[in-house]
């Protein structure tokens, strides 16, 4: 789609609404249009009135042509961050208002764009709204469906609950392990085959006890209290046992869970899963373990590269039953060779285990994914609509409860993910990572170090991502530290300049 801004510079917000609306077009910026060819566009422009700042779309796209409108009083964009909210809500408002008469169906999301859609409720709940008045706000301001207006609503009540119970030196902990037994046809996470990368694996975990053996000294130096750690990939199981208990031994050894209250694993893959890691895990502290299926389709799971059976992923969600700790279970909407029939069937399988937390992930199509690289057949919006509308009603008639959600790029539909627990089950972490109510230090391969003051500034160090990469980077975990240690130090003393990272 050919763009055209006028009176504003706001390329981001415009290129996200668009792509929102029509993930099948890409921002073009090339001045002209070949006579006769048939070239969406559209024109952003923003116009100041002395009262009014005021958004106008033009968007032609098969042959129509429709305009939007939106506009909001100047004496609500005092200084630029307040200014710089409220125009690219203006611009991205009239963007979906000019696009409305073009599309098939309005999405879901309406002109919400960002990732945590959350926490525009938990920050109007703040504010003094009701939750009615939030939802209504999303539903009114943004075109949200009032479905997923309640979605938005209910995480927000989980965020604020949590908040509530955080202290200012409350902090979480990721421990990254990019391994895994094979690499899935969906995949685009930093994530090694076992096989390919066995010879890494040594040397990848001694050097992530040594940056955990850092790290561990700065926490005590800062009086930081860890509540909860999650140990994430790839697969953490796919490695040898010796080497996953080494890891998790020097966690329990080096830093004070004293104050834990949540410590999962994600063991994710079936065929990684056994009795003999399992029990390493629960002796070493863990207390939440994540079986990932993603479906208990013989066909889906074929389609996607999964070397389990539905059998294996039952038995390993029965281990963890058994194991005492509680079990987290992941399937995804939208993959290739399923039906709405063989989702459902995937949900209730699932929901029989009776696992405490319940993710379901809409398939979101990454650029390095085989299935994109391959241009894999997958079902369209509408049929994945239909799948978390079944799985909608499904949890909530099971009495699981939406307590956070986020949201990818190219995902069918424009859909979310979301996270579904029983009553008191919500993931601390989850929550923590997603609404950024905590600081997490992350370390591993392709761990995202995310720095929370307690005025709300953001700051992210990443680690490198693949494991030769993070081993060879080793040197640079002193400034890494540095710079948390920089960050901590400041926001107790209430400093909030900006930090290079």
């Amino acid at each position: 789609m050919k763009l055209t801004l006028i009176g504003h510079d706001y390329k981001y917000a415009v290129e996200q609404i668009m792509l929102a609306l029509f993930p099948e077009e890409k921002p073009d910026y090339s001045p002209d249009i070949a006579d006769g060819a048939n070239v969406p566009t559209a024109e952003s422009r923003l116009l100041f009135g002395a009262v009014y700042a005021q958004a106008v779309t033009v968007i032609t796209y098969d042959g129509k042509t429709s305009r939007g409108y939106a506009r909001a009083k100047r004496d609500k964009m005092a200084g630029k961050l307040a200014a710089d909210r409220v125009l690219q809500r203006l611009l991205k408002q009239s963007f979906y208002r000019a696009s409305a008469s073009l599309m098939a169906a309005p999405p879901v999301w309406g002109s919400l764009t960002g990732i945590r859609p959350a926490h525009i409720a938990a920050s109007a709940i703040e504010s003094g709204l009701s939750e009615k008045a939030a939802g209504n706000t999303l539903v009114r301001e943004y075109y949200v469906s009032p479905e997923r207006a309640g979605l938005c609503i209910d995480a927000a009540r989980a965020s604020l609950a949590l908040k509530k119970t955080l202290e200012p030196r409350d902090i979480a902990l990721y421990i990254g392990i990019p391994f895994c037994p094979t690499r899935c046809a969906y995949c685009s996470f930093v994530s090694n085959s076992v096989e390919k990368s066995f010879d890494f694996i040594d040397p990848f975990v001694k050097t992530l006890i040594n940056e955990l053996d850092a790290a561990a000294e700065l926490v005590r130096e800062l009086n930081l209290r860890i509540i909860a750690v999650y140990i994430g990939g790839g697969t953490p199981t796919s490695l040898p046992d010796d080497a996953l208990e080494a890891v998790m031994t020097r966690l329990k050894k080096c830093f004070d869970f004293s104050f834990i209250r949540e410590y999962t694993v994600e063991a994710g893959r079936p065929d990684a899963i056994t009795a003999r890691n399992l029990e390493i895990i629960r002796r070493l502290g863990a207390n939440r373990v994540c079986v990932n299926p993603q479906s208990m389709s013989s066909d889906v799971l074929s389609a996607i590269g999964r070397r389990h059976t539905p059998e294996e992923a039952l038995n390993a969600a029965r281990l963890v039953r058994r194991s005492g700790m509680a079990l987290n279970m992941d399937i995804i909407a939208g993959l290739p060779c399923d039906t709405p029939e063989g989702f459902s069937g995937s949900l209730n399988t699932v929901l029989e285990l009776e696992p405490v937390n319940v993710t379901i992930h809409t398939l979101s199509l990454k650029k390095g994914s085989r299935i994109t690289l391959e241009g894999t057949a997958l079902p369209d919006g509408g049929v994945v609509a239909e799948m978390l509308g079944h799985a909608f009603r499904r949890l909530k008639e099971t009495n699981y409860g939406a307590y956070y959600l986020y949201r990818q790029k190219f995902t069918s539909g424009g859909f979310e993910n979301t996270g579904w627990c029983l009553p008191g089950h919500e993931g601390i972490y989850n929550i923590c990572m997603m609404e950024e109510l905590c600081t997490v230090l992350a370390f591993g391969g392709g761990g995202v170090t995310k720095l929370v003051s307690a005025g709300g500034r953001i700051e992210r160090i990443f680690n490198a991502k693949y494991p030769r990469e993070y081993v060879l980077n080793a040197g640079k975990f002193k400034e890494k530290l540095e710079k948390v240690k920089l960050f901590m130090s400041d926001d107790s003393r209430g400093v909030h300049h900006a930090i290079s990272i």
